[in-house]
């Protein structure tokens, strides 16, 4: 039977798998990638840090969403990486290129997140 009543069960099926390939992604950055390792410790200080200075929800949600987004570009980032370094270890310009360029959003995201900080400390 392929009607309607198999959908619900490939949906679940498609989220379980989902999320596992998912923590597959986590564990791997935390097993291979030191600044993500260091970004988590951070966000452990940020966290709280972030619910006594924030003085309300929304700047709460920016404090601690500014450094969210950081892991989320370094995750991206270190997926490049990854697979730039799958292609061979000869140097080309273009597997450089890539590799910068996933850098500099990393350390747009961190601008980002100390601009955040600066102005919401700033109003309180």
């Amino acid at each position: 039977m392929t009607g309607p009543a198999r959908q619900p069960a490939g949906f679940l099926l498609q989220l379980w798998n989902g999320t596992r390939y998912s923590f597959q992604g986590l564990r791997a950055a935390w097993r291979h990638e030191q600044a993500f390792r260091l970004e988590i410790g951070v966000l452990l200080v940020i966290v709280p840090a972030a619910l006594w200075l924030g003085k309300d929800g929304v700047a709460r949600a920016l404090l601690i969403g500014s450094w969210i987004l950081v892991l989320v570009v370094e995750l991206l980032n270190s997926a490049i990486e990854a697979a730039v370094d799958r292609l061979g270890p000869e140097r080309h310009e273009l597997a450089g290129r890539a590799k910068d360029l996933g850098s500099a959003a990393v350390f747009v995201a961190l601008l980002l997140a100390a601009a955040i900080w600066g102005l919401v400390l700033y109003e309180r």
